[in-house]
């Protein structure tokens, strides 16, 4: 059963290439996984997801010769016979996909003069209160000091800065909130404020298998996310990252740490030591926070870490924790300094000699809670570790439509 239908409008669609169409994208993606049925109308553009309709209408283009010509009369404040054309016939090809909607998503039009006929149409569509309306405002033509010569006194110029009946306004900072405020006259409070966001995987190129990892595990949660590249054999010491984990949970609670390799293939002992590793993990109760990530292949089957997926694993983590005994070398400690990843490594002969002073080195038999509590203290002062987490907290696309756009439509359909 469909969750309800949406249908977007802007004056061109993907692959066209621009923030509000990769805006448009997202949300379209989004509410289709969601259950939504999604219906995309635009003067441009071509069929960017199987699962949602794209209904081309030239005219509601931007650059449509005759909206161009339309425009430049409208920019010398001249409104001529072409314009009421245009506006009808856009009025009627829009009032069956409208009606057919429970919410019109209108991207930009509603604010901004690039097709004012088009603008016209659906202010006759909202006044006739068809379907209810969201005027989704990225720019303002009143208030941009390159539109404003275009901008004059009266119809059908006027509709760019005077509310709506009906229509709920969004708009996507809350810098924005405050200039449509003053522009329409209207509460702050009465604009709702959803940002564009980033789609994590698609920026770091993850692999499938880190995809459904990622997902499956909940890891753009985690924080931190402690990564100990490693198979599972006991010099690698694993019992001390897991007693550093629950000593860092009593300061960060969301903090969890992935061991990505499988137990060790040359000595049987080792399927030993993993369960004696989760017998700890569930002693320090971290059960739910210590992932053997041999342990998540798809239908039960081991998961063997490709190279790529290790490269995915660095840019996703927030720390390297390497707690080896004996290394000959210690390579995730030149990979973790590639990645940029803080290293809180064991105090070992291949550690000093490849990372020298810029790693944090600890006596591999000491006090787990003195490294926690190094973890803690520089993650709390690093920038980047805390803009990076105000990015994954605030502003993916999936915490978006949860937090943001699923409630704005819920409240709009119910």
């Amino acid at each position: 059963m469909s969750a309800g239908r949406v249908t977007i409008v802007h004056y061109a669609a993907p692959p066209v290439v621009g923030g509000v169409e990769v805006t448009i994208f997202h949300h379209a993606r989004g509410l289709q996984e969601r259950g939504y049925k999604v219906t995309v109308v635009a003067g441009r553009g071509e069929p960017f997801h199987p699962a949602v309709e794209l209904r081309l209408i030239p005219e509601v283009d931007s650059r449509h010769p005759d909206v161009l010509t339309v425009g430049q009369a409208l920019a010398k404040g001249e409104v001529p016979p072409l314009f009421h054309v245009l506006r009808e016939q856009l009025r009627e090809r829009l009032r069956p996909i409208c009606q057919a909607s429970d919410v019109v998503l209108v991207h930009n039009a509603i604010t901004l003069h690039k097709n004012l006929p088009l603008t016209a149409a659906l202010y006759d569509l909202a006044e006739a209160n068809i379907s209810r309306f969201v005027a989704w405002c990225h720019d303002f033509a009143w208030q941009d000091d390159l539109y404003i010569p275009e901008m004059h006194p009266g119809y059908p110029w006027d509709l760019l800065r005077t509310p709506w009946p009906r229509v709920r306004y969004v708009v996507v900072s809350e810098h924005r909130q405050r200039q449509l405020a003053e522009l329409l006259a209207l509460p702050a409070e009465a604009i709702a404020v959803v940002p564009p966001g980033v789609d994590v995987a698609a920026f770091f190129k993850w692999e499938p298998a880190t995809r459904r990892l990622v997902h499956r595990l909940g890891l753009l949660d985690v924080e931190p996310l402690l990564l100990l590249p490693a198979r599972v054999t006991r010099r690698k010491n694993i019992e001390f990252a897991i007693r550093v984990l629950a000593a860092l949970r009593e300061e960060m609670p969301d903090a969890a740490l992935v061991v990505t390799g499988p137990p060790g293939p040359h000595n049987p002992a080792n399927q030993a030591y993993l369960q004696a590793l989760r017998d700890l993990s569930a002693q320090l109760c971290v059960q739910e926070r210590v992932y053997f990530l041999y342990e998540y292949g798809s239908d039960g089957s081991p998961l063997y870490v490709t190279d790529a997926m290790m490269s995915d694993l660095y840019h996703l983590a927030d720390v390297l924790l390497f707690p080896s005994k004996r290394e000959g070398f210690g390579i995730p400690v030149l990979e973790a300094g590639l990645a940029r990843l803080p290293i809180f490594a064991a105090d070992i002969p291949p550690v000093r000699e490849s990372a020298g002073e810029w790693a944090v080195r600890f006596d591999p038999d000491g006090d787990p809670r003195t490294v926690a509590q190094a973890i803690a203290e520089r993650l709390a002062t690093d920038p980047l570790y805390q803009m990076r987490r105000r990015v994954l907290r605030f502003y993916t696309w999936e915490r978006i439509m949860e937090t943001k756009i699923l409630p704005l439509l819920q409240e709009l359909i119910t």
